[in-house]
């Protein structure tokens, strides 16, 4: 046969054996490639990893077959080291986001910059961890069109890679507390002296059983990360804005309670305040100025 091919179609043994390699090689491969991606990808019930994965097999497939076409036809990779360093710098090319997501993994298993339950913030979404597997993790969605964080209800399927280049903030880790403030703006007119005296009492009725058991956790978080606070108390801070005074009450909450404990100091703000007539809110307003009606001596 090889004598009547070089006879009739002028092709040397050689080309011939190297076509013949080809057409196995490719077959082969393509034999391969359907049987994994029928009979093993076509499982998956998630069509994102079917997609991934089929993408990565015809990835690796073609990857594969020009090496190895390479070595058939220009004779490359004579030494079986060399031919197994560039397959593996192929697979790693071709599995670099799943072996990155692998590495993310490993990474938030060990480090542990997040676990299961803890409320965390990766670019912009913010939500509370409720799975961790190989290649992502998930998080239920607070905050977004929400206001307050309070869950909207979608969840939401992160890739593990993206610890190693995106910044994360953990709401809850070792210290379940964080700073919350509420500004209150009165007018010019108003006492707010008397204001100052009020928001004081009231932010500090609403939290004041929660300083004790934020120091403890304090206490505890500052084995582990370098966190110091000397006042836990609450306070009101006094500035003034254009529309009038801004009284701004500061004060520690949970992570999760937030909202509620909005709702709780406002609606004893406004109850307070409605109780005394020399303390009004206030808002932008356009304001006319006289002399005589203001009581002061005219310049004429």
């Amino acid at each position: 046969m090889e004598k009547l091919i070089e006879e009739y179609l002028d092709i040397s043994p050689t080309l011939q054996a190297q076509i013949m390699d080809t057409v196995l090689i490719i077959l082969i491969i393509w034999i391969v490639r359907k049987i994994t991606i029928r009979f093993l990808i076509d499982r998956f019930e998630d069509y994102k990893d079917r997609y991934q994965w089929t993408k990565a097999i015809k990835t690796v497939s073609v990857i594969l077959a020009i090496l190895l076409l390479s070595r058939v036809w220009f004779g490359f990779f004579e030494h079986i080291g060399t031919f197994l360093g560039l397959l593996s710098a192929g697979l790693a090319i071709a599995f670099k986001d799943l072996l990155v997501n692998l590495g993310g993994w490993m990474f938030i298993l060990l480090r542990k910059p997040f676990k299961i339950g803890d409320r965390i913030q990766i670019e912009e979404v913010i939500g509370d961890v409720i799975d961790i597997r190989l290649f992502q993790f998930s998080v239920i969605e607070v905050g977004n069109w929400v206001d307050a964080d309070q869950s909207t209800g979608r969840i939401i399927h992160i890739p593990n890679g993206l610890v190693f280049s995106k910044w994360q903030a953990n709401y809850t880790a070792g210290f379940e507390y964080i700073w919350n403030e509420i500004p209150v703006l009165i007018t010019f007119e108003s006492d707010w002296k008397k204001a100052k005296h009020i928001l004081i009492d009231v932010v500090g009725k609403h939290s004041v059983n929660l300083s004790p058991q934020a120091e403890k956790q304090i206490k505890e978080a500052s084995k582990k990360y370098m966190i110091v606070y000397q006042n836990l108390t609450p306070i009101v801070y006094t500035s003034v804005r254009d529309s009038g005074v801004l009284l701004t009450m500061r004060y520690i909450c949970h992570a999760r309670k937030r909202r509620t404990s909005e709702e709780n100091i406002w609606e004893a703000v406004l109850e307070s305040f409605s109780k005394h007539k020399d303390i009004d809110f206030a808002y932008p307003t356009t304001r006319f100025y006289n002399n005589k009606t203001e009581g002061k001596l005219s310049q004429d």
